[in-house]
């Protein structure tokens, strides 16, 4: 696949699978979504050798599209040249009281998919980690490290995004206490029973 034909789909498997993601997952509005993407993945390089700023500003489109359908929150991962911080909005770093780290992303430092979102962002910031919710991983980039626990991992239907595997996972609440421990308030079965 070259990459004008790859540029022309990036944008549409993304949404799909970000949308996949959130009616798995049963995300609400305000969920908290990382987005881990090596731009060289997609177009069939090495991560992190030919990063492509027109492939993630494809990928920023579609994820956009579907963060503003569901109402969304969405954290750009970085790539490890500034730690896996993530690209997010002021307003969420003020909201969930996260430290701010001081770097800007661009294609060699950072990674072009950050670098588009923090051009793209309303008022965007740095982070060191987050907890989100779900997330998508394509190329392989390492996600997991800013998802709460327990993580459950998520085959979409699509695997591939351009050339680079995709992964996801959602999360859930660490299940606690022993074998008298119930998970869920029991549902009545009769609805006719007089109490």
């Amino acid at each position: 696949m070259e990459t004008d034909q790859i540029l022309e789909n990036v944008r549409e498997q993304v949404a799909e699978v970000l949308e996949e993601l959130v009616l798995a997952a049963k995300l609400g509005p305000g969920s908290l979504v990382v987005m881990g993407t090596s731009t060289s993945e997609v177009i069939g390089a090495a991560i992190g050798k030919e990063g492509a700023e027109s492939i993630a500003e494809e990928l920023y489109k579609g994820i956009e599209s579907i963060r503003s359908k569901y109402n969304l929150r969405v954290a750009f991962q970085c790539c490890e040249h500034l730690n896996r911080a993530l690209v997010i909005e002021r307003s969420l770093l003020e909201e969930l009281c996260l430290c701010e780290v001081s770097a800007v992303p661009v294609p060699r430092a950072g990674g072009s998919m950050a670098a588009v979102a923090y051009r793209n962002l309303k008022d965007p910031c740095l982070v060191e980690s987050i907890e989100a919710y779900a997330g998508i991983d394509i190329g392989e980039t390492l996600i997991g490290m800013h998802l709460r626990q327990v993580a459950i991992p998520f085959r979409p239907s699509r695997r591939f995004i351009g050339k680079a595997r995709v992964t996801a996972a959602w999360t859930r609440p660490k299940l606690i206490g022993g074998e008298r421990t119930i998970y869920a308030l029991p549902e009545v079965q009769d609805s006719h029973v007089c109490l």
